[in-house]
Parts: structure tokens; sequence; C-alpha cells
């Protein structure tokens, strides 16, 4: 059994070392979009480049997590009816059961940030991948219902972890001219984990029976190697984790300015002192920071810190989830049928992926403001003609049926909500919540807009039903519409554009 294990390991390293030199192959091609126009006039394009490779590299591997964040979130949809049935679970345990890990991560996200200001950023997002590990292995070998539970709880955990972590590390690293595509690979990475943790479900329905004798761990049910498949890309992002450097802001702050200025030199292409004098200059005579940072005597937190929370907040109030969460059920009320409805479901994922490139591609560009002005006003009139649609639906068998000019109405509308959202609010409230706070409070006043983030996120997800139960999804939705056009103000009075502004910068 030793030999075996130890043939397994020399394999898996094998494996790391192909993927990791593959992952070169794919930063070089993948380089040329992010090459900023400054560093081709300063620097000799060689070498801009692969100061581009390497700064794009690091920012793929932090953005890992982002991809475990969407995987973990996604992946126990394929596995609910298969949970309920081996512990014959109730509704409401089963709803613990999925929503715990929501639970979980709001932990996470207000623990990051404290976190990640006592150990680093890079020790942080280990942790994190090794709570991911041990989350998948224990929730697919779970013997009971509160097993699960408690194992999900620690995935959330992760999940909350990545959600501060990725966009801290990727803005302390990355130079103001291409700051805003790096950002966005956060949230390019979560899409693409949820695309990939429906497909992985799918396939291994197909591919795993029930009960599969070949397995290695014995016979086990499909929906827990769902759960274990998780472990595959916890693995990569933990060794991808171990290569990259240190935040040179987080170096600066623990004193260890010789290692901050050999990153500084490779990340940002500068004379290393006068960025560490910006850095130490910004962090005044703090050594560290602390929760009482974030508050104001006189308005409860600082104003910036109000305008995170308030962007987490606005980016779920738009009801994005909903759309994720029930979008079956929706178009099953237009009149598809089941498999239809899983199809276009995961067409909708798809749109998701490729309009959060159209954001990469132009938020350092247009900037942030812009893009979510636009962004506001295109969801404030989809969700507006989807609540149209739904509001004079007859209920049938308990759901609104829509007919005619009213369901392509909804399914247009649904489509251009997500296509909307994806090149604006999706991404661009990752970047703007990784780069609008100062050095000494970023963490922490991160930590916990990621946490209203994923409280909002529990709250839309939990009252739909509610909705769609008492007065159909026409109210709902027009709430949502509602959410948008405020944010559309909120974002024309209270946000700040950051484009091109050095961290050391905000105030």
């Amino acid at each position: 059994m030793s030999g075996i294990f130890y043939g397994q390991c020399v394999s898996t390293c094998k494996e790391l070392r192909r993927i990791e030199r593959r992952f070169a192959l794919l930063t070089s091609r993948l380089a040329r979009p992010f090459m900023p126009k400054k560093s081709a006039e300063t620097m000799g394009n060689d070498q801009g480049n692969r100061r581009v490779q390497f700064i794009l590299r690091i920012a793929i591997a932090a953005a890992l997590g982002g991809f475990l964040f969407g995987y973990d979130t996604a992946v126990i949809n394929g596995a609910v009816s298969s949970i309920q049935s081996t512990f014959n679970a109730s509704a409401v345990n089963l709803g613990l059961a999925v929503s715990s890990a929501l639970l979980g991560s709001a932990a996470g996200a207000l623990g990051a940030g404290w976190l990640a200001d006592g150990i680093g950023r890079r020790r942080s997002m280990w942790l994190a991948a090794l709570l991911f590990v041990v989350s998948a292995l224990g929730s697919a070998l779970a013997s009971r219902l509160i097993d699960l539970v408690a194992w999900r709880l620690i995935g959330g955990v992760a999940v909350g972890f990545a959600s501060v972590l990725a966009p801290a590390y990727i803005a302390e690293i990355s130079p103001a001219e291409m700051r805003g595509r790096t950002g966005s690979l956060q949230q390019l990475a979560i899409v693409l984990g949820i695309f990939i943790a429906l497909l992985s479900d799918y396939l291994l329905v197909l591919a795993t029976p029930d009960q599969n004798p070949m397995s290695p761990l014995g016979a086990m049910a499909a929906w827990r190697w769902m759960l274990m498949s998780e472990m595959v890309p916890a693995v990569i992002y933990g060794a991808m984790v171990l290569q990259i450097p240190e935040s040179p802001r987080y170096l600066v702050q623990k004193g260890r300015i010789e290692q901050a200025r050999l990153v500084i030199c490779k990340t940002l292409g500068e004379p290393t002192q006068p960025v560490i004098d910006r850095i130490q200059f910004s962090l005044g005579n703090h050594e560290g920071s602390s929760i009482a940072d974030l508050f104001s005597r006189r308005t409860l937190f600082l104003p910036i810190v109000w305008t995170g929370i308030l962007l987490a907040m606005f980016q779920q109030f738009v009801g994005i989830n909903v759309i994720f969460y029930y979008s079956s059920s929706l178009w099953k009320s237009v009149g598809f049928s089941t498999t239809d409805s899983l199809i276009i479901t995961v067409i909708t994922s798809v749109t998701n992926v490729v309009t959060t490139f159209l954001a990469i591609l132009t938020i350092d560009r247009l900037g942030r403001r812009p893009l979510l002005l636009m962004g506001s006003v295109v969801i404030t009139i989809s969700l507006g003609l989807m609540s149209w649609a739904f509001a004079g639906a007859p209920i049938v068998n308990g759901a609104p049926a829509l007919s005619g000019a009213s369901s392509w109405v909804a399914l247009i509308s649904a489509n251009v909500f997500v296509f909307a959202f994806g090149f604006s609010w999706g991404p661009v409230m990752w970047v703007l919540l990784g780069e609008m706070f100062n050095n000494r409070i970023r963490a922490l006043a991160l930590g916990l807009s990621a946490t209203v983030n994923w409280l909002a996120n529990f709250v839309i997800s939990t009252t739909f039903p509610v909705f769609l139960e008492s007065s159909g999804p026409s109210l709902a939705y027009g709430l949502y519409a509602t959410a948008a056009a405020i944010s559309f103000f909120f974002v024309l009075f209270m946000v700040r554009e950051t484009k091109g502004r050095e961290l050391e910068d905000m105030v």
C-alpha cells in the first residue's frame, strides 16, 4: 500500500511540474493584451514583456482562489438531490447543508483581513488552499448530514478567505496602469470556477455509476466524487501560491525592506526607494492595523469604508445570484423543458465568462465608474422588463407561466442582465475593493466589505422563494431593478475613480 501511495505522490509531483510548464507558456501568450503602453515606452519590449508575464503569472496564481470560490459554491448543485436521499434529509436540513458554506464565507471574509495583516497574504492564501482540500475530502466522506454541514462550513471559511485575499494581493503587486485588468482576473476565475463545477458534475454523473467498484477508496457514490473533485484545483492552488512572492506593501509594513525591494523591482518596474518611501508615508506611524481604524466617531465607519460596504451590498441587491440559483425554474416557467432549462443555465454561465473578458479589455481604458454606471442603467432596464413580463403571468401548478411576447421579453432581458453584470458590477466591484482603501486599512476594510457581500447574497437567495410563493417573481425583480437604479446615483455621487492612481494615493 505504501508503495502505491509513493507512486501516486511521484506521479502527482510530475503532473504539477507539467502544469507549471504549460502555465508559463500560457502566460507568455496572454501577456500581450496586458502590456501597458507606459511600459513599452519606458523600457525595452523584451524586458517589459517579461515583467508583465511575471505579474500575470502571480496574479493568476492568486486568482485561483477565486476559481475555488466559484467552484465550491457551484459544485454542490449537482449533489443536492443525492444528498437528500442519502441522508433522508428534510427540506430545512438540506437547506442548511447547502447554505452553510455561505455563512462560513461571511465568517471567513471577516477574519481574512486580520489574518492577512498578521501572517501575510501569501501564507493566508496557502491556508485557504489547505482548508479547501480538507473540506473537499471531509465532505466527500461524510457519514452523517451534520458532518457534511461542518465540512461545508470549513469550505465556506476558505471561500471567504479567497474572496478577500485575491483582490487585495493582486492590487498590491500590480502597476497602476494595468491593475484593473489583473484585478478583473478574480471575477473571471470565479465565473470559470462556476462553469467548470457545473460541467464536472455533469461529466461525473455520466462517467461514474452510483456505486463505483473501481474506486481506490472503495465503493463511492457519484455525488461524493463531485465534492471530492474540488481537491484537484485546491492542490494546484496551494502549489502555485508557494511560488509567488509576498506583497511588497505587507513586507514594508513588517519592516522587511530588502525583501520588499526585490518584489518591487520585479513587479512595479520603478526605482525601489521612492516606492518604499510612499508606502511608509501611507502607513504613517502605524506598524499594523486594527479594527478600530475602520471606525469614525461621527459616522460609525469611515466614509470610504461605507462606500466599500455599499458597493458590496448593491452588487448582490441587483439579484444576480437569483438568476444563477433559480434560473432553471425561470426557464421552465417560460415553457422550456427540464433538459433545455439546464442547457440554457450553462449557456448563461458561458455568457458571464465571455463578458468578463470584455471587462478585462476595457476597465483600464474606460475606468471603473463608467463601467459601473453603464451596468446600472442596463441592469435597471432589463430587470424592469422582467418585472413587467411576469406582472400579469397566470399561476399554473404553483409557478408563473409565460406565453407569447412576454416569454421572449423575460428570456432576452435575463440574458441582457447577465451580460451587463458580467462587464460591470461583477468584476469592477472586486477591483475597486482591492484598490480603493489605503495601505493601512486595506485588508480589514476589504474583509468587512466582502462579509457584507456574502450576507447580502444570503439574504437575497433566501428571500426570493418567499417572494415567488407570495406574489410571484414580478415584485422581486421590481425591487432588484429599484436597487440597480439607486446604485447608479450611488456610483455617480459617492464612488471615486481609481483608474491610474497609485495605491499610496488612496485616502
